[in-house]
């Protein structure tokens, strides 16, 4: 069993950053990916950025450039950098992990919602 816990959301102005940060226990050796979702009122959940256990990222393209996925070397703790934010990134933010090639395959966090104020 994996446990995600995630914290960091809040309220920000346009433009401004937030870091969201998940806390990673359990069976951390079996994740072979992670990744954060979000979900905003009346929308699907959608993925935001994906990293394995190799290191490699993927973002969604309305984020690229701005939002930052990374962990800690001992993959406790996964983050997600979000700058330049704009309105349309309001959203509760999960935090997913998956133990075969899909982050949000197996185990998710209970979300942490970012407001994003114009």
């Amino acid at each position: 069993q994996v446990q995600l816990v995630e914290s960091g959301g809040g309220l920000v102005q346009a433009g401004g950053s937030l870091r969201l940060s998940c806390a990673v226990s359990g069976n951390i050796l079996s994740i072979n990916v992670m990744g954060w979702y979000r979900q905003s009122p009346g929308k699907q959940r959608e993925l935001v950025a994906t990293i394995t256990s190799g290191g490699n990222t993927n973002y969604a393209d309305s984020v690229k450039g701005r939002f930052t996925i990374s962990r800690d070397n001992a993959k406790i703790t996964l983050y997600l950098q979000m700058n330049s934010l704009k309105p349309e990134d309001a959203a509760v933010y999960y935090c997913s992990a998956g133990l075969g090639v899909v982050a949000g395959a197996d185990y998710w966090g209970q979300g942490t919602r970012v407001t994003v104020s114009s």
